[in-house]
């Protein structure tokens, strides 16, 4: 399995890959055909360069600056994407990839300028100093690249070590395992928009614009992921609608554009841009991020919780399936049938009478109460007395075993599902008697308000070699866990102990 699990994940990587890389050759390809269409139709930027009166060639001021530029970004991606990082992040030749990542960037930050000296050549006329020009070009072309570039790296690293890093992150990882998954392909997503976006800002970075959208976007996917995961299943819960949900949501983005007014202020050098993109992220907030979520929680989420229902009720079906055919047991008729027939020829009639009107009784509950989904606690004690009453016959001859039970008459209307504590007795008279040696059992059942509380315990003797019963398991014991996990979830609690000489059980059960 673990052989399979790690060819899955290689399979599922290597998709991954394919995938980013024929996005980035699209990319790539629709920009080349982007400067093919400037070259031909509106020749480039050769305005600019009647308007500075400088002699224009279009090849050598945009054609060949422009592919050459596009060729270093789309194969620098391919380098960091493919090759470097996922080395880096490997731990795998450090020394080596890290060169080569400082050289590739190096490369690009003086191929990017120079290029830049040719297609924006009309710029030089507006610097007295060559040199004050040419500084500025380096230094735009650093930032430019140097940012981009680290863009790249981030994606790449992430790409690697994402999923790993945020499975570390406890609090996820025990709230919803879905949100782990979705988290990470978010990031991935806000990463690719990122480096989109600085792509497009080839010449000059906005530096405002660019800021927004390193705050904005995260806002939004926090934003969504707190709805989805928190905000909506507990409206649910106390049954609000959509109405409820998006007011409340208009109020906390009120109080999100605060917050944002307060981190964005020191960073902007245009007051205007402040307001604008507040009133933008709100309009997002409000418009697109609240009912996208709802609509993604009512559409996934809700049809989970049906599929999750209708597995319980299959469970809670084949549970009692399963269950009801083991109560019709063979081995425990015939004894039942046997007893009944001894006790006929030795004694009157009145004690046969007794145990066949309780085992009358025992059949028409297993056959009748035994299929409805919950009956009153009154009926699920009488099962039990009967069946005890009828074991009991079977054993009266024999002096060496004792049967102590203390089970409180109830007078209550407590409901319990039908035939959920009578395995662990039949275990107890299956497994915890000897007609050969001496042997007990206890049974104690008392509610107390709406809890109930039923222990039993039996002695242990070694079985023959020769018994049937010797290497099976007690009556039902493994499918009444099954019941209650799937009826009585967070509402029991189930100690099983077992020693050289004693079983006990112990069940704690909130009852309706």
């Amino acid at each position: 399995m673990v052989i399979l699990s790690g060819n899955s994940s290689t399979i599922k990587t290597k998709n991954i890959n394919q995938l980013e890389f024929w996005i980035s050759t699209t990319l790539y390809i629709l920009a080349l055909i982007s400067i093919c269409s400037s070259t031909i139709y509106s020749r480039g930027s050769s305005y600019h360069f009647e308007e500075s009166q400088i002699d224009y060639s279009i090849m050598a001021n945009f054609f060949i600056p422009e592919l050459f530029k596009i060729s270093i970004l789309y194969i620098s991606f391919l380098l960091f994407n493919f090759c470097f990082m996922p080395q880096l992040a490997n731990k795998k030749n450090i020394a080596l990839n890290i060169i080569l990542t400082i050289i590739v960037t190096s490369f690009s930050v003086v191929a990017w300028m120079v290029f830049n000296t040719y297609s924006q050549a009309y710029r030089l006329l507006e610097y007295d100093n060559i040199d004050n020009a040419y500084g500025i070009f380096f230094g735009e072309a650093f930032t430019y690249i140097f940012f981009l570039y680290l863009l790249f790296n981030v994606y790449a690293y992430f790409n690697e070590r994402g999923l790993e890093m945020l499975n570390r992150i406890q609090f996820l990882k025990s709230y919803n395992k879905n949100i782990i998954p979705e988290l990470f392909t978010a990031t991935r997503i806000w990463l690719i928009t990122l480096m989109i976006f600085a792509a497009i800002f080839s010449v000059r970075i906005d530096y405002e614009i660019l800021i927004v959208w390193l705050i904005v976007p995260p806002v939004n996917i926090f934003f969504a992921f707190c709805s989805i995961y928190y905000i909506i299943p507990n409206l649910r819960k106390n049954f609000k609608g959509f109405g409820r949900y998006f007011w409340g949501n208009v109020g906390l983005t009120i109080i999100v554009s605060l917050l944002l007014l307060m981190v964005l202020i020191p960073f902007m050098r245009n007051g205007e841009v402040v307001p604008i993109t507040l009133i933008l992220n709100a309009i997002c907030l409000v418009c697109i991020t609240t009912p996208s979520a709802w609509y993604i929680y009512k559409h996934k989420f809700e049809k989970l919780s049906e599929i999750q229902m209708l597995k319980t009720e299959l469970g809670k079906s084949d549970a009692n399936l399963n269950f009801l055919k083991s109560q019709i047991n063979p081995h425990f008729l015939f004894n039942a049938l046997n007893t009944l027939f001894g006790t006929a020829l030795q004694e009157n009639a009145e004690r046969t009478g007794e145990g066949i009107q309780k085992l009358g009784d025992m059949m028409r509950f297993m056959l009748h109460e035994n299929t409805q989904d919950k009956i009153s606690l009154t009926r699920e004690v009488e099962y039990l007395n009967n069946y005890i009453d009828l074991q009991k016959l079977r054993i009266s001859r024999s002096g060496d075993i004792r049967i102590d039970t203390h089970i409180e008459e109830q007078l209550n209307n407590l409901q319990i599902t039908p035939m959920l504590l009578i395995p662990f007795i039949e275990n107890a008279f299956k497994h915890g008697i000897s007609l050969q040696q001496p042997s007990y059992i206890k049974i104690t059942l008392q509610t107390k308000e709406k809890t109930l509380y039923f222990d039993v315990s039996n002695s242990i003797y070694i079985k023959a070699d020769n018994d049937p019963e010797k290497l099976k398991s007690g009556i039902g014991l493994e499918n009444v866990k099954q019941r209650l996990s799937l009826l009585y979830y967070g509402k029991h609690e189930l100690i099983i102990r077992e020693s050289a000489n004693e079983f006990f059980v112990h069940l704690t059960l909130e009852l309706d």
